[in-house]
């Protein structure tokens, strides 16, 4: 039975246009992809979400763990291992840093026993300027199991409720939605009154709203056959597109709004439509391309299928094109410590193409190579296995 790449395809597309944007490619254009190239990535994780899971919620946790927490531990201390060397071979400096003119500084031993603990006890004390993505892990780990907890609490209230009335079948239909209402209720409140959730990192916005956008996919999921036999026909599939995409653009363009864990109430309110709008537009380029085997079909799957590796990666494979910028502008070479790219210029050249191809093509690459030795490794101790038998 041939697979439904679709999701991977979406996935894939999801973490280019995220590379693009940390790039610093053309302002519109990164207005246009912050609307809903981060909400993407938790509509597709509540994809995949079971409801087989409310009866064996350990196993949820445990893949959790495993695909989230667990890398996200590894790569932040090996980050905060190396952090005080990168200035010693200056790939980090004091001089130059983020857009806004901040910079970053070696660490104190206990800074870095400090940074270690917030590692491990509330996934943050990563090092901002080379894992300057990592929030979504936590993101996504706390959204979904966020998500998980909410939707066991209603369903046994709704079967306590079923134990009592017989009538609680329309309530229980109704738990995503209901999920999926409180936490814009919460969102609407913490942004308009200036809230924090002092035990997350960050305040909690990002994973509120991840919880949102991933209840959004599993809605979707129950409602994707339906979706795709309106979208069956060819001119439909693309009309739909091409106004999903508008209606994205001119959201960027006059309420501009994004994942930012300092939204403000109108950004709030600004981000749900676009960034909905956003995936759909992507899932109807991404079927499209499904149903057309390929080179680009098969690019955009195996991105898809290994984004983390991107995600953990892009910001200090950016740093080879740093140096061919400084290179070519005879620019200062303390500028390669610039976060996530060297500004200068950023807005007037093409170099953003090259930090793209970089950020993807490096981290997948190592992937692919990897990939290949171990499956020698593989085919070596089969064959060994076999001559000794």
């Amino acid at each position: 039975m041939k697979r439904d790449t679709t999701i991977s395809i979406c996935k894939g597309i999801a973490i280019i246009l995220m590379v693009i944007a940390h790039a610093e490619a053309p302002g519109w254009l990164c207005k246009f992809i912050f609307e809903f190239h981060m909400p993407l990535f938790f509509i597709t994780a509540g994809y995949f979400f079971s409801l087989k899971y409310l009866d064996d919620e350990a196993t949820f946790v445990k893949k959790r763990i495993k695909g989230l927490y667990w890398p996200f531990v590894k790569w932040s201390v090996f980050f905060l291992i190396i952090h005080n060397w990168m200035f010693d071979i200056g790939i980090l400096n004091e001089r130059y840093g983020n857009e806004m003119g901040g910079v970053t500084h070696p660490y104190t031993w206990h800074q870095i026993q400090q940074n270690l603990w917030n590692i491990f006890t509330a996934m943050g004390g990563y090092d901002q300027f080379l894992c300057g993505a990592f929030w979504f892990f936590r993101g996504l780990f706390v959204a979904s199991i966020l998500y998980l907890i909410l939707y066991k609490v209603l369903d046994v209230g709704t079967n306590y409720m079923t134990a009592k009335t017989n009538k609680a079948w329309k309530v229980k239909e109704a738990i995503p939605y209901m999920i999926c209402l409180l936490m814009l209720i919460l969102c609407g409140w913490k942004t308009h009154e200036g809230l924090r959730i002092v035990t997350l990192v960050q305040g909690g916005y990002r994973d509120l709203m991840g919880c949102f956008f991933f209840g959004c996919g599993f809605i979707f999921r129950h409602y994707v056959d339906r979706y795709k036999q309106l979208t069956s026909r060819y001119y439909a599939s693309v009309w739909m597109t091409i106004l999903f995409g508008i209606v994205v653009g001119l959201f960027s363009t006059y309420l501009t709004a994004n994942m930012n864990w300092r939204s403000t109430y109108t950004q709030f309110l600004s981000l749900p439509i676009p960034a909905l709008l956003g995936f759909l537009m992507t899932y109807n380029i991404s079927s499209w391309l499904d149903k057309h085997e390929g080179r680009l079909k098969q690019f955009l799957t195996y991105t898809g299928d290994h984004t983390l590796n991107i995600f953990i990666f892009h910001i200090i494979s950016y740093k080879v094109v740093s140096l061919l910028k400084i290179w070519y502008y005879g620019l200062d070479i303390h500028q390669i410590g610039c976060h996530m790219v060297i500004h200068e210029y950023s807005q007037q050249d093409y170099f953003w193409i090259l930090y793209t191809i970089a950020g993807v093509g490096i981290p997948l690459g190592f992937t692919w190579l990897n990939d290949c030795i171990r499956k020698r490794i593989r085919e070596y101790r089969a064959s060994s296995g076999s001559q000794a038998h």
